[in-house]
């Protein structure tokens, strides 16, 4: 499933593309597509249509394009709502470009820059989905997510926590929560509640780069280590992002179709049996939940309570 990096990377190249944009037609090829809006594909085509676009936002896994009635500044009220799910793209398309291979929703536009354009959602999997959603407030009076000064959020999103690269993303609050978590970190590290954009792959990479076994109780974490641990899933995904994010097959591309080569970086995730890139030692592979963890057995080790913290001594 697409992470923050990769979703930050698609937000990042359709906002030139859509900013200011008028949306001049809609079609919805398959109405699988809209399982998060309200109404149906003709509700979903009519409400969009002669809208413009405000920007192109992000907030963890979620993106949104904020709205308006028209260009002359009226605040965005409503957003169109996209979740990426396992194999969801949002590409850009010239105009009358033939249909995408598992083409769901197409998107018509004329930017006042750039001319006529297409967004296209494609999604080979269907857990992807669009809406059409009010946004409301944000609690703490921020802008909603990056890319979006407003503070305003979709009320789809308004539940998911700020992501570690979000200027606003409150370190302490997050050393608050994970004291009072007797979860794994791992688990932890998953709740979008806590903390959004981290998924199964940027999990093992930044606990196997803080030393922390995926297994730890959260609460077990001392202060330092916690702070090693977010300052490791910051770097993590910044090196990502700035790689175009992680990239098994054809499923996850950015606007342009074209795949990300974090893979090629990847210290731990899908790398078992392979020699720990810090002390030689095989990486292992654990069932966790419906996925698996991937750690090295001699750098990661369960701490004892009151007794040990993971090392940051070299091998």
């Amino acid at each position: 499933m697409p992470e923050l990096p990769e979703v930050e990377v698609v937000r990042a190249g359709l906002a030139p593309a859509v900013t200011g944009a008028l949306v001049v037609g809609v079609t919805v090829l398959d109405e699988r597509a809209l399982t998060r809006h309200t109404g149906g594909g003709s509700d979903f085509e009519s409400r969009l249509t002669g809208r413009v676009v405000s920007a192109a936002a992000r907030r963890g896994k979620f993106l949104w394009l904020p709205l308006r009635s028209d260009a002359d500044g009226t605040p965005s009220e409503e957003a169109v709502i996209g979740h990426l799910g396992m194999s969801g793209q949002m590409l850009l398309r010239a105009p009358g470009a033939p249909a995408e291979r598992h083409e769901r929703v197409r998107i018509d536009l004329a930017h006042p820059t750039h001319g006529e354009l297409s967004v296209v959602f494609a999604d080979q999997r269907t857990f992807g989905s669009l809406a059409i959603d009010d946004l409301i407030a944000t609690p703490d009076g921020a802008p909603g997510g990056h890319g979006w000064g407003e503070a305003s959020v979709p009320a789809q999103v308004a539940h998911i926590a700020r992501d570690p690269l979000d200027p606003a993303f409150s370190d302490s609050g997050f050393r608050r929560a994970l004291a009072r978590k007797d979860s794994a970190i791992k688990r932890v590290l998953l709740d979008q509640t806590v903390v959004s954009g981290v998924g199964n792959i940027y999990a093992d990479e930044s606990l196997w780069a803080a030393r922390i076994h995926p297994e730890t109780p959260a609460r077990a974490l001392p202060t330092r280590a916690v702070n090693r641990l977010l300052g490791e899933v910051r770097h993590v995904l910044d090196k990502a992002l700035a790689e175009g994010g992680t990239s098994f097959d054809a499923q996850y591309v950015n606007v342009n179709g074209q795949a990300g080569y974090f893979a090629h970086s990847l210290n731990a995730y899908g790398r078992t049996g392979e020699p720990c890139p810090r002390c030689g030692r095989p990486i292992v592979r654990v069932s966790f939940t419906n996925r698996s963890s991937h750690f090295c057995a001699h750098c990661q080790r369960v701490p004892r309570p009151g007794v040990d913290e993971p090392s940051t001594a070299h091998d």
